[in-house]
């Protein structure tokens, strides 16, 4: 289980890249990179980190089901995702 105040980090981070992507690509079009330069470092797209959506674990993401290998393993293995079927694990 991730530290709240990891999440929380993560949700801020999102924020600022939400409130400044119309900015960064307006910058980028025009090519002033001394613009790009002077906005924040976390409302880069590139530092945002995926995590599980149920435990926020940020390792062994599934970025297609959006949730870490651990709990892809423990759903599919209770039925809880649809057209899975247990291999070998």
């Amino acid at each position: 289980m991730a530290k709240e105040s990891m999440k929380a980090r993560e949700v801020k981070r999102q924020k600022l890249v939400d409130k400044y992507a119309a900015k960064r690509a307006e910058l980028k079009a025009a090519g002033d990179s001394v613009g790009l330069q002077k906005l924040p470092k976390n409302s880069m797209p590139i530092r945002l980190h995926n995590r599980c959506k149920l435990t926020g674990r940020p390792k062994g993401y599934m970025r297609q089901f959006g949730i870490s290998r651990i709990n892809f393993r423990e759903m599919a293995n209770n039925g809880l995702i649809p057209g899975i079927k247990k291999a070998s694990w």
